[in-house]
């Protein structure tokens, strides 16, 4: 499976759970995990469509660790700050315990857009 498909198919798993979040907090009338709510339809969703896009159309002919390092850092940081958020926002913990989670995906996410840039400015394709 190509490294396209991956992020696709981890995209669309991250907006059936921010879909899902947002049918719980509209039926329950409590919106307190918006924050996780937003954090996983756009750095889970919205990014891994758009990173399936890229792959796709302007980096077919890349190889190497760098494509499955990237995959890896996304889609781990995302799931990081999906839990890490969830956890804070619904009472079940606090931004001290959280920090470390809540960091470590931050900056995974981050250490994959500069993946994702250095990628894109090397590719020798014009799609």
């Amino acid at each position: 499976m190509g490294i396209d498909r991956k992020f696709l198919l981890c995209g669309l798993m991250f907006a059936i759970a921010g879909l899902c979040l947002g049918i719980y907090m509209a039926a329950s009338r409590n919106h307190s995990e918006m924050p996780a709510h937003a954090h996983i339809m756009l750095v889970g969703f919205v990014f891994s469509f758009i990173y399936a896009t890229i792959h796709r159309l302007w980096l077919p002919g890349i190889t190497g660790k760098l494509k499955s390092i990237q995959f890896l850092l996304h889609e781990l940081g995302a799931l990081s700050l999906a839990i890490g958020l969830l956890l804070l926002f619904s009472g079940h913990g606090n931004e001290d315990s959280l920090a470390p989670l809540l960091g470590t995906g931050a900056i995974c996410v981050l250490l994959a857009m500069l993946a994702m840039t250095w990628m894109v400015a090397r590719a020798r394709t014009t799609a």
